[in-house]
């Protein structure tokens, strides 16, 4: 792909917006894409978004709605619920971002640093797994905020001379596109505010502030809004709260702890999900960049990038010294980033080096792609194994990677036990003790029975607005857990409290190469007698 791209590259003197390369390169990163959607087992939260399909509405706790929409268009599609349906959504729109990325560096810096930022986009591996494979909030956040920057880039490069500049009807479709990043995720307010910031600080554009065309640009951004502001005033505003306290509260202490080591650690474990060969340079380039701009004459192409990218990768880099940052919080703006690093590498490398460099980065990667998904699906590292070309490393026990469940084989198993079908059949609810089993269970009961799933934790997330444990009270339930969890005696003791009766039903293995790897124990509660207190707890925060 990488030799492929670059060759497209060198030979091709005019791009149009969508040329034999652009489309190459767009349906083999498609195709990869594809492949690792059809084989890489759910992650926890894209088990858990599964559940948000089934209990449509305006928004969630934890996020807006679109993940809802991206998650469910291939289930929907198909009929079918697996890791690939649930993904199909997450393939079509990220190849939308990555063409918007291409169009937005075709009118910031011309064709041939275009096509290098969209080959650069693709091989970058948070990007093309986390924007591109799971479906996850991050994908429709990216899709809308890659249509932010491309209006953008239009609306204030006109001219050549930007104290020519005059605000137009552009600003509308950029309240509209913020409104649907804001849907996608939350990030997307920040997105807004580095707009703002880029306006402000940069003269010619102040313009935008005394124009028409701003208010109408606001107008609709909160008219974009509507199902986000009005879940939340139906629910006290509750996913605000926890998106801006409750995430750092501390559960030992009401100070806050600041560890600076960590802004160090927060930057390394992010080059590494980047990947070095292109984490480093973007951390090189941007802190060159942003120095270069507060030092010299701006460019103003560059500031628009800096304004709407920096507040996400040194905001949130800062705040690691605070609480724990997930590796893709700071990776919006990163993706802006890619435009400058493929302007600077056109213009400063020669091709053989650049073809070098992104072949690498392309085998090296990819090769550790291949090695994973062999892992996840035939157990190569595992040991012991049925693979007689390599006897593997570690052992099951010791493998996180069993903790990703294989929703097919659980679903053939749970089918085949007569006495969970039995039961199935006459309980009214299930429940487990950790939100992202509730997903995985879900979607693997999905052409078994329409029942309701609820989580009774401390972590309890959508299931309190989905199914309100009151309205559980008097009937009977199905926990199901793992092994880790049914052998904490403390935790079916305290579950068995809050049922009139209390039985063990099946244990249900899952195996990999030949050996089991996870095991789900089910139990029956018969008529639920009290709220269970971690749920009420969990409400009250």
């Amino acid at each position: 792909m990488t030799i492929l791209a670059i060759e497209l590259m060198i030979k091709t003197k005019n791009l149009s917006i969508l040329s034999y390369p652009v489309i190459t390169i767009l349906l083999i990163g498609l195709i990869i894409r594809a492949i690792i959607a059809l084989y890489l087992y759910s992650g926890y939260d894209e088990a858990y978004y599964y559940l948000y399909t089934q209990n449509l509405d305006w928004s969630y706790f934890d996020h807006p709605f679109l993940v809802s929409l991206t998650t469910g268009f291939g289930v929907w599609l198909t009929g079918e619920v697996n890791q690939f349906t649930l993904r199909i959504g997450t393939l079509i729109i990220f190849t939308g971002s990555l063409y918007f990325l291409y169009l937005t560096a075709k009118k910031l810096f011309g064709d041939k640093s275009a096509l290098l930022t969209l080959i650069i986009a693709s091989l970058i591996p948070i990007f093309t797994t986390a924007f591109g494979v799971l479906t996850l909030p991050d994908g429709p956040l990216i899709f809308f905020w890659t249509l932010v920057l491309l209006c953008a880039a239009h609306e204030f490069f006109v001219k050549e001379n930007p104290y020519n500049y005059q605000p137009t009807y552009r600003l509308s479709f950029i309240g509209i596109f913020l409104g649907l990043a804001c849907l996608g995720k939350y990030h997307g307010f920040i997105l807004g505010l580095g707009l703002l910031g880029f306006c402000v600080f940069n003269p010619p554009y102040r313009r935008v502030f005394t124009s028409g065309w701003l208010i109408v640009s606001f107008a609709l951004f909160i008219l974009t809004l509507f199902p986000l502001l009005y879940w939340n005033w139906q629910h006290n505003w509750i996913s605000f709260s926890f998106q801006l306290s409750g995430r750092f509260n501390s559960n030992s202490s009401s100070s806050l702890t600041i560890n600076p080591f960590n802004i160090f650690l927060v930057a390394l474990v992010g080059i590494g999900y980047l990947f070095p060969s292109f984490g480093f340079p973007l951390w090189w380039l941007s802190i060159k960049t942003f120095w270069s701009e507060i030092t010299t004459k701006p460019n103003y192409r560059y500031q628009l990038i800096l304004w709407v990218s920096l507040p996400l990768t040194i905001g949130f880099t800062i705040l690691g010294a605070f609480t724990q940052i997930l590796p893709t919080w700071p990776m919006p703006g990163f993706w802006g980033l890619t435009l400058i690093l493929g302007h600077h590498a056109h213009h400063n490398y020669s091709s053989k080096f650049i073809q070098r460099w992104l072949f690498f980065s392309f085998l090296i990667f990819h090769t550790i792609v291949i090695i994973s998904l062999l892992h996840f699906n035939i157990g190569l590292l595992q040991k012991p194994n049925q693979n007689n070309f390599f006897q593997g490393l570690i052992s099951p026990q010791n493998d996180p990677s069993t903790e990703l469940i294989d929703v097919v084989q659980l679903r053939n198993n749970l089918a085949s036990s007569s006495a969970f079908s039995q039961s199935l059949s006459q309980a009214d609810f299930i429940f487990t003790n950790q939100y992202y089993l509730g997903g995985y269970i879900g979607m693997a009961i999905a052409p078994l029975k329409k029942i309701p799933i609820t989580c009774f934790c401390d972590d309890s997330r959508g299931f309190m607005y989905w199914y309100p444990v009151k309205n559980l009270i008097g009937k009977q339930g199905l926990y199901i857990t793992t092994k880790r969890f049914a052998q904490e005696d403390l935790i079916n003791v305290k579950y068995s409290k809050y049922f009139q009766s209390w039985r063990e039903i099946a244990q249900i293995p899952l195996k990999r190469s030949g050996e089991v790897t996870e095991v789900l124990y089910i139990y029956e509660g018969q008529n639920l007698i009290i709220i269970p207190s971690e749920v009420k707890k969990w409400a009250n925060n």
